[in-house]
């Protein structure tokens, strides 16, 4: 419990680590998690269902649950989406909850969408699950329960079967997730951070039946070093995903997607860690299942993003 009461602090202290969103591998396969912009692109009515174990065997390690829908709205520009996180450290949970709207300009053969996302985010502290050696710190100052309001935007422009270019920004609304009640009023324990994402790719028809995708994802929070996350996955036979990613100074990702159907995909990847959590030998786990919903609608081209 010493060691995840130390990451504990590391993670939601914004005076210490300020990056507060949740972390995916597999975003490339759901950009909706980074980009609001993202909703509708499918075509269809999407569905997607993600969980993550990360530091896998260490007690009150990171989990992460999310589940998401968006698809266009039929004869529109617009589109919609909901989404709902819950992600854990040790006795720390939040939960955030948002709705997605998109508008999208039509193009020949691409499409630009502007994405704005609305909701909440709730903190909460569960001190039952603290088993201190030493007196408890939390015992005469505890964490306060608290839910703030969120949005995101996301601007995504692209095409479906050749490329993807989008730029985001989380938490415009400032507000504390974490308090600490002393004996004088509350203390700002941890504060929202605005989050900016900038991601690309494109897709590389090598032969009729392999497909090479390169991506990149950057992100930047104040406070915290700017993170890359470079990817380079192949597709064969338009049914298995197999890829690789390195994120900056953290990890190197090992990927794979199974497509079962047209309409259903299984996906996993497994983090090995290059800081000094390598020396634990705990890597992280992610496991992804996504379904569409076919909306009398049907995609002229295929869709790698």
């Amino acid at each position: 419990m010493k060691k995840i009461l130390s990451a504990i602090f590391l993670l939601v202290s914004g005076s210490l680590f300020a990056q507060q969103d949740a972390m995916y591998s597999q975003y490339m396969f759901n950009q909706l998690a980074i980009n609001p912009g993202y909703a509708g692109s499918h075509e269809n009515i999407a569905v997607d269902m993600l969980y993550r174990y990360q530091w896998a065997n260490i007690d009150g390690a990171p989990r992460t649950i999310s589940a998401s829908i968006h698809s266009p709205f039929t004869y529109s520009h617009t589109a919609f989406g909901l989404e709902l996180t819950n992600d854990k450290i040790g006795p720390v949970s939040y939960t955030t909850g948002m709705a997605t709207f998109a508008y999208r300009i039509n193009f020949n053969k691409s499409k630009l969408s502007f994405g704005l996302q609305g909701g909440f985010k709730n903190s909460d502290f569960i001190s039952s699950l603290l088993n201190p050696h030493d007196p408890d710190p939390f015992k005469n100052n505890p964490l306060e329960k608290k839910t703030v309001l969120d949005a995101n935007f996301g601007v995504y422009y692209y095409r479906a079967d050749k490329f993807y270019v989008g730029f985001s920004s989380h938490q415009l609304m400032k507000g504390n997730t974490l308090e600490v009640v002393d004996s004088v009023g509350n203390y700002d324990y941890s504060r929202l951070f605005k989050h900016f994402y900038l991601m690309g790719g494109w897709a590389l028809e090598i032969t009729d039946n392999v497909v090479f995708r390169p991506s990149i994802l950057a992100k930047y929070v104040k406070n915290a070093p700017v993170q890359f996350d470079f990817n380079a996955s192949f597709l064969f036979s338009e049914t298995l995903w197999l890829g690789v990613a390195y994120r900056t100074r953290s990890a190197i990702t090992l990927i794979t997607e199974v497509n079962i159907t047209q309409n259903m995909r299984i996906g996993y990847s497994y983090d090995m860690w290059l800081n000094e959590l390598k020396i634990q030998r705990n890597g992280s786990h992610e496991f992804r299942l996504s379904f569409e919903i076919n909306n009398n609608k049907r995609m002229k081209t295929p869709r790698y993003f």
